[in-house]
Order: structure tokens, then C-alpha cells, then sequence
């Protein structure tokens, strides 16, 4: 973190130049901060977005992490009339740390000539600059239009699940073709949602990983069981935490620009924690 401390000097033994207004100062205070956005496919042959979500928030928060969810998949509500002047307007705040944002059918209101939806990112990183996270979570198909043109060059890894039957094991296999065919993403990881007694849970990431690998050249790089009984409040296991920390490494990363800076500026906003995380 930057210190604005008056008594610093430069190199050349003369006083270093300090900001002429408070939102100067901020803008140096927070140059290098940045949003990380966590791509979920979600998966329409199951229940499970739900369950997925809230265990990411509470392995984020357990990082001191403040998370932004937005919901673009088929089972989440639209947004909000007044998000549609105002995307802050559909912005939901569930407790200090998590927040949610319904966006059914939001990316294509974004969507340019080439077909990508990426500026939904930047409207939502100026929007609400003071999360650390932002988990999106829709069909495999936004997640390109959303990803693919920023992403390019980088190592981002999307999350995909499913549950330990038929219908959502296809859908996963369908949403690993969309994104190596259309996104370029050849890995991928996994978590099928099941009870600890569910005899088809493994075989199933099993046989995923095999027809992805076999038909499309795509890795699994990780697959875990998600517990359906495994209470909300409790704590994530350590190896689920160490998976959504690798998601948070191959995250795509955006730089808060000036617009952000004036939101954070604005009455009553509320300013990012100067204590930032280490990712930050």
C-alpha cells in the first residue's frame, strides 16, 4: 500500500509531490487495485448454481474478500427496471461481504458487432469498485461473449458443475465443447454436487474427464465433491479453499479506471478497505 506520508521524499532528496484533491489521493492509494472476475458456467440439468455460489462467497469472505455475485444463468430474475439506467440499482446486499446482482438476459443488452459482451465487465468493475470479487455465473455460451476478447493471452481456467446424473453430465460435456471450441479454454475445473454416499459421483467426473480429453483435448484439472447436507455455515473444507484460490490466480483481472474513482468519490459511496488483501 502506498503511504501518503508528508514527511516523504523523493529519490533526489526533495519533497515528493503530494495529490491537490482527495480524489487525486485515492487514485494513488488505489492505482494497482484491481476486481477479479471468476467465470461459473452454470448448468440448466441441475439445482446446483445455488449451492455452488454460496460456497465460492463463503470461501472468498474466509479471505477477507468482499464478493459481488452476478447471476446471468436461466434460473436467476432479471434485473431490476432501475438497473437499467443505474446497474448499482440491481445490486442486492446479502451481508457485509457478499453481494448479488440477478442479471438474467443482461450480457446480450451488452453484446457488440463482434458478438462479445466484454464492456458488461467494465460497466460493472466502475460500477462497483469496491468488491474484490466478482463471481458471474451464466450459460457457457455468455461466458464466452463475456470472457473470451479480454481473456485472450491469459490463463483463466472456468468452473463448471454438475450433479451425479445423466442430464447434467451432458450438459457439462456440451459446455466444455462451447468453451475450447468457441473460447480457446482447454482446461477447466469440476465439482459435482452429490452426497458423500453417491456411488456415480466419481465415475461421472471420471467420464467427463475422459470424453474431454479424448474428443476435445481438454484438461480436468481438478474435480470435488460438493455435499448438498453439508450445512451453509459451516467452514470450507481446506481443499475447496485451495480450489477457489486457484480460481482467484487464473481470474480475470481489471484495473478500476477514473470512472470508478468518481463512483468511489460520490456521496455516500462507500470506499474499498484500505487494509486491501493480498491479492490486491
Amino acid at each position: 500500500m502506498i503511504r501518503n506520508d508528508s514527511h516523504q521524499v523523493s529519490t533526489s532528496g526533495t519533497r515528493a509531490h503530494h495529490p491537490v484533491d482527495q480524489a487525486q489521493g485515492l487514485r494513488q492509494m488505489f492505482a494497482s487495485r484491481v476486481l477479479r472476475f471468476v467465470p461459473v458456467v452454470a448448468n440448466a440439468a441441475t439445482a446446483c448454481g445455488g449451492l455452488v455460489l454460496e460456497r465460492l462467497c463463503a470461501a472468498y469472505t474466509s479471505f477477507n474478500l468482499k464478493v459481488l455475485v452476478v447471476d446471468a444463468s436461466e434460473q436467476a430474475r432479471p434485473p431490476g427496471e432501475l438497473a437499467e439506467f443505474d446497474l448499482a440499482e440491481g445490486i442486492e446486499e446479502l451481508s457485509d461481504q457478499v453481494s448479488y446482482m440477478p442479471a438474467r438476459g443482461l450480457p446480450l443488452r451488452y453484446v457488440d458487432a463482434r458478438g462479445s459482451c466484454s464492456s458488461l465487465l467494465d460497466t460493472i468493475a466502475n460500477t462497483a469498485p469496491q468488491y474484490d470479487v466478482v463471481i458471474v455465473h451464466a450459460s457457457a455460451s455468455e461466458i464466452v461473449r463475456l470472457f473470451s476478447q479480454r481473456a485472450r493471452g491469459t490463463n483463466l481456467r472456468p468452473l463448471l458443475f454438475t450433479n451425479d446424473l445423466a442430464e447434467g453430465l451432458k450438459e457439462a460435456y456440451s459446455a466444455v465443447k462451447i468453451i475450447s471450441q468457441r473460447g480457446a479454454w482447454m482446461a477447466y475445473d469440476l465439482l459435482v454436487c452429490a452426497t458423500t454416499r453417491s456411488q456415480q459421483a466419481q465415475p461421472v467426473a471420471e467420464r467427463l474427464a475422459r470424453c474431454a480429453d479424448d474428443f476435445l483435448g481438454v484438461a480436468q484439472r481438478d474435480w470435488q465433491l460438493l455435499d448438498p447436507r453439508e450445512p451453509a455455515a459451516a467452514d470450507p473444507h481446506p481443499r475447496f479453499l485451495e480450489l477457489a484460490a486457484g480460481l482467484l490466480r487464473t481470474a480475470l483481472p481489471l484495473a478500476l479506471s477514473d470512472t470508478a474513482f468518481d463512483h468511489l468519490m460520490s456521496p455516500g459511496a462507500a470506499l474499498p478497505s484500505c487494509a486491501a488483501p493480498v491479492l490486491n
